[in-house]
């Protein structure tokens, strides 16, 4: 069971706030949530339509176009505030704004491979 209040949740909101994302939209705690997920459980980020996103829409009961939509949102202000931290996360340059799968793989691989403690 995932926990709201977990020191993992408080960092990837941490991560979030330094990407400059701000928690004033839901668009904010989808993406947590998504990257809890997929930190939890990697094979989600295998078929993000079909597990990942869909997961995310039944916590927040909405539907998962609009868990996408919101991921999308995240990570164009991510980009917009701090492309040389992303570009950092992802350990390399990246060509372009990433898309939401990859950001998702970005921010869960930092967390799952030790970098962030």
């Amino acid at each position: 069971m995932l926990l709201e209040n977990s020191p993992l949740t408080a960092e990837i909101y941490d991560l979030l706030y330094r990407l400059g994302v701000s928690a004033e939209s839901v668009a904010f705690f989808h993406t947590a949530y998504a990257v809890r997920l997929a930190v939890e459980q990697p094979q989600m980020l295998l078929l993000v339509t079909k597990w990942l996103y869909p997961e995310v829409a039944r916590h927040y009961h909405t539907n998962w176009k609009a868990v996408e939509r919101n991921i999308r949102r995240v990570v164009a202000a991510a980009w917009k505030h701090d492309p040389a931290l992303l570009c950092a996360l992802a350990r390399g340059p990246l060509p372009g704004r990433p898309v939401p799968a990859q950001f998702l793989s970005i921010l869960a691989a930092y967390f799952t491979d030790g970098s962030a403690a």
